[in-house]
């Protein structure tokens, strides 16, 4: 990881609360976080299920409102008081963040190239600069001998490193991961945490992944840990490649 005295936070989160319901039914799933994550860290929301880690990524992903709390992406400040200051969220994410999941959600019936240029398809970009591009991310992800392949004749590696392009098709310099290795073996979950490293620190990039896979813990710069909500405690892992 490098040095964090000088640089400015990818994402920084401050007083972000959500709570869902009113009254007697009311569930607080996030109870005042703040936290702050750096270009080339690679840290993770980990906790028991129903401590807020989920909720709280889909937060900093713009899909889910927060109820209040202020949040800054990329130098840019996005909320403010627990209300959006842009009006297009979709082109918001578009612009800033890519996403990876536990299940790649590839579309079955586009190969992996079409499955990445969809992406910047949706963005503007005509289809031969969108396909392009896209063989250019699995060439750099070491999957461009498969590029004509449909998802179903994929390893899981192979599929995960292909939504690993789709997610990186716009340059985002944040990147939120659901559960990356979870379907994965050891061997396998090291090999998309190499990516991720190196992804952070070539693209200049913060990553953040909701985790249970104790088989990673070490390969990440800083664990943030979640009770009920809240934000219980920090762990700085010094000994991160």
């Amino acid at each position: 990881m490098s040095s964090t005295a000088d640089a400015v936070p990818l994402v920084r989160l401050t007083g972000i609360s959500k709570h869902f319901g009113e009254g007697q039914t009311r569930v607080d799933a996030l109870r005042d976080v703040s936290i702050e994550v750096y270009p080339r860290e690679v840290v993770a929301l980990l906790g028991p299920s129903g401590s807020g880690k989920t909720t709280l990524l889909n937060v900093i992903g713009c899909i889910l409102d927060p109820s209040a709390g202020a949040m800054e992406l990329d130098s840019e400040q996005v909320l403010e008081n627990g209300h959006w200051l842009r009006s297009n969220l979709r082109q918001l994410r578009l612009d800033k963040i890519g996403f990876i999941f536990q299940s790649h959600n590839l579309i079955p019936f586009l190969d992996a190239t079409d499955n990445v240029a969809l992406v910047l398809q949706l963005a503007g970009k005509d289809a031969g600069t969108a396909r392009n591009r896209a063989v250019e991310l699995l060439d750099y992800l070491e999957v461009g001998n498969r590029k004509g392949s449909m998802p179903a004749k994929l390893s899981g590696g192979e599929a995960q490193r292909v939504a690993i392009a789709r997610a990186l098709a716009n340059n985002p310099r944040i990147i939120l991961a659901d559960e990356p290795t979870a379907a994965l073996d050891s061997r396998r979950a090291g090999i998309v945490m190499d990516l991720l490293r190196k992804l952070a620190v070539e693209q200049d990039a913060a990553i953040i992944a909701v985790t249970h896979d104790e088989k990673i813990f070490d390969r990440f710069d800083r664990i943030y840990h979640l009770r009920d909500g809240r934000l219980d405690s920090e762990t700085k892992n010094s000994k991160a490649a």
